[in-house]
């Protein structure tokens, strides 16, 4: 017998041997402060539990925009976004730099734009940011792009005040030690780097004008106001702030079967989700498609068709 054959032999019996392994994949989430890294971690953890040959993990990213360059790249095989950033990525628009060919599998919650000062601040307004040290968000997170988009729809841009890039957390502590004016998170009411900060801190949250939220919406159609209840962080007075739905993005052309055994068994699920993330009550069938001008995944449409009874 030839040293070649018995080689071969060798292999082909390793290759009936071992077992099948399963697919690999990996879900885009956020920062370990913000909602995004939970609710994907949920959410991998009940595709992996019920669908046969699937193995999800949990990646730590600066959210938004690296996560849907990384899911059109092939990186990711899903990843969470805020809508104005996934309207953003579809039309090409900065920060990016072509088209990306991604879809929304479905709708998760909104996201509220949170501009957070001391809570003796004599900043009052979005004006008042003027010469002021301001956290705008990490580079490639959805906070820096609505932060950004917004100062601008209301006559602001980066050059009229001190900006920071920071992530959550190094926000809520650069304003907890005073070393910024003021820090902006773009995440769900109730999002843990906030309200951990105002049990440590007194805070205030800037409310946003009737005026300020028309201008915002008709330069950024994905933003409507929101109004946010007293208390929801601990003695933080209600404010009225620009809103914006989260989405779960992947590509355009993944495996429709495969795309359609997520959205199944995440939402045959989802009453595990919404018990341990809050923000999950807003993931339901009549939310699925919130986020206007960016194309439902074909398996997503067909769902809904089904739900329908078309």
């Amino acid at each position: 017998m030839t040293v070649w054959f018995k080689r071969a032999l060798v292999a082909a019996t390793l290759a009936i041997a071992l077992p099948v392994t399963a697919a690999n994949y990996t879900i885009g989430t956020g920062s370990q402060s913000g909602t995004y890294y939970p609710l994907g971690g949920m959410l991998a953890q009940i595709w992996n539990k019920n669908i046969d040959d699937f193995n999800m993990r949990v990646e730590v990213t600066a959210a938004s925009v690296e996560n849907v360059i990384k899911v059109a790249s092939g990186q990711q095989l899903a990843g969470i976004a805020m809508g104005d950033s996934v309207l953003a990525a579809v039309e090409g628009e900065a920060p990016f730099k072509r088209p990306m060919d991604v879809a929304v599998l479905f709708a998760l919650y909104p996201n509220v734009v949170q501009f957070m000062v001391a809570a003796d601040s004599n900043i009052h307004s979005v004006a008042d940011l003027k010469g002021k040290k301001v956290s705008v968000g990490a580079p490639g997170s959805g906070t820096r792009v609505g932060a950004t988009n917004i100062l601008k729809a209301l006559g602001m841009s980066e050059a009229d005040f001190k900006a920071q890039s920071l992530n959550y957390t190094a926000t809520t502590e650069a304003l907890s030690n005073g070393q910024i004016d003021a820090g902006v998170i773009i995440g769900s009411a109730g999002v843990g780097a906030i309200t951990e900060l105002a049990l440590t801190r007194n805070i205030r949250i800037l409310s946003f004008s009737e005026d300020e939220l028309t201008k915002i919406n008709t330069a950024l159609p994905a933003y409507a106001g929101m109004e946010i209840a007293a208390d929801t962080y601990n003695k933080v007075p209600a404010f009225t702030a620009p809103a914006v739905w989260n989405v779960l993005v992947v590509k355009k052309d993944l495996d429709p079967k495969l795309a359609e055994q997520m959205i199944e068994t995440a939402f045959a699920n989802m009453d595990k989700v919404q018990r341990s993330i809050s923000d999950a009550k807003n993931t339901t069938l009549e939310n699925i498609d919130r986020l206007a001008g960016v194309p439902l995944h074909t398996s997503t449409q067909a769902f809904l068709d089904k739900q329908q009874g078309n």
